[in-house]
């Protein structure tokens, strides 16, 4: 069941915590894409059922196990592995550093200042891209500009970020059999160049179709768990 904003009672008054319990009583699990990391912990506080994050502005983690799966798909093992992410550090970046941690894959982040995300996040943080992508075994990145961002911003952005577009002569700083990673939609000749993109070393469309794969096993664990006695 797929519902948007305005086919919810939200939309006239209903509180989050009221809607929480009548979805509790028709589904057996909630899967939310909200701009609001405060209504995504009220959701998940009254709810019953488990409540998956399925993107907010600081946290992105179902995008981060498909990132995995292909990793584990790559390269068999990932534990030792190293991600290098080259951009804008931002919710996809932070779940990447929050994720590999518990899977033993060291993530370093290279950004501009402004851009770089906080140390609690656990990555290494680098300010430059070459330096950060140096023998990784996947280098990876995200689009710079979204559509919330107005035409000012988005020249700012663009602007900061240049130094840190995904192209082969950056690739080719990372590990000979290194792979390129991008969670889509991507800007070709922007973030990343064609040659990436559409090239032999990357796992992209490996990457979105493991999206669907990874949410279905996260459904299942969450479902199977919350069913169970006790």
């Amino acid at each position: 069941m797929v519902l948007r904003a305005n086919e919810l009672q939200l939309t006239r008054g209903e509180s989050l915590r009221d809607t929480a319990y009548v979805f509790s009583r028709h589904v057996a699990a909630i899967g939310l894409r909200t701009g609001s990391e405060e209504r995504l912990r009220t959701l998940a506080e009254h709810a019953t059922v488990p409540v998956v994050n399925m993107l907010s502005p600081r946290h992105h983690p179902c995008q981060a196990l498909a990132d995995l799966m292909t990793l584990r798909e790559a390269f068999g093992s990932i534990d030792g592995r190293v991600l290098a992410y080259v951009g804008d550090g931002n919710n996809v970046a932070r779940s990447l550093a929050l994720v590999g941690a518990l899977a033993g894959v060291t993530v370093r982040v290279a950004a501009p200042e402004g851009f770089q995300l906080e140390p609690e996040a656990g990555a290494e943080l680098f300010d430059d891209a070459a330096a950060a992508v140096a023998g990784a075994d996947a280098v990876y990145t995200d689009v710079w500009v979204s559509m919330s961002d107005d035409e000012s911003e988005a020249a700012r952005r663009r602007e900061a970020l240049a130094p840190y577009r995904l192209d082969e002569a950056l690739l080719d700083h990372a590990a000979p059999h290194a792979i390129a990673l991008h969670c889509l939609p991507a800007h070709p000749g922007e973030e990343i160049s064609d040659g990436v993109l559409y090239g032999d070393r990357q796992r992209i469309w490996d990457q979105a179709e493991n999206r669907r794969h990874a949410q279905k096993a996260l459904l299942e664990l969450l479902v199977s768990a919350h069913s169970e006695p006790g």
